[in-house]
């Protein structure tokens, strides 16, 4: 039986009508993958740890020492979120601070989903980039065979099988960029949840400290 070559530089050039822009795909996939890792390193421990530190502080009524302690925590969206909703009026009403909360929850959250768009974008169409090399593919090999008059199951057979290459690299693309897109959507719902029950403790701790102590100092 005659050896198959599967030299990978050779089977992109086969099928270089879509295997070039599904390279470049991959190419923006892992950049993105590289990108989301290093971002969202240690977020989540990070909102968790800074919402158990500023809790307590805040309870006793010393806004002064929860913006300190805020200031001095390593950078992360609760970091952002926390010094944003502190720095608001002492006597502010509760309403007004949620609102703050919100608004920073939604900007932090926006911030920690970047460029996963592209991931979803890739991985729908890197299949169809594949598809339609393929099919091309296919054309090509049915008219070089109407030219040449010549045919036969090798022939065909041939032709297709440079061409089902695209849809190979299609699929492997697509299946890459949507994994890494569902981990990274999974990973900034829980880094919004986190905010969330972070930023509703922090509004309780203000309140029961108003309660108790009047206003913060």
């Amino acid at each position: 039986m005659e050896n198959v070559n599967l030299d990978l530089v050779q089977l992109i050039q086969q099928g270089a009508i879509s295997t070039y822009p599904l390279l470049a795909c991959s190419i923006a996939v892992f950049g993105i993958v590289l990108e989301r890792l290093w971002s969202l390193r240690g977020t989540l421990s990070s909102t968790v740890s800074l919402t158990a530190q500023v809790v307590p502080v805040l309870a006793r009524g010393d806004l002064k020492g929860a913006i300190d302690l805020v200031a001095r925590h390593q950078a992360c969206p609760a970091r952002r979120v926390y010094s944003e909703l502190l720095a608001a009026s002492p006597d502010a009403p509760l309403t007004e601070l949620e609102w703050v909360a919100d608004e920073r929850q939604f900007e932090a959250v926006q911030g920690c989903g970047a460029y996963l768009w592209m991931l979803g974008t890739i991985g729908s169409a890197a299949p169809f980039i594949g598809l339609f090399g393929t099919v091309m593919g296919i054309i090509r090999a049915f008219h070089t065979m109407a030219i040449a008059g010549t045919g036969g199951f090798g022939v065909v057979a041939g032709g297709i099988s440079e061409a089902l290459i695209a849809t190979a690299l299609g699929l492997a693309v697509g299946i890459i960029a949507v994994v890494c897109y569902n981990y990274f959507q999974a990973r900034v719902e829980r880094i919004d949840a986190a905010l969330r029950i972070g930023s509703a403790r922090v509004l309780e701790a203000v309140a029961t400290s108003r309660r108790t102590h009047g206003v913060l100092r």
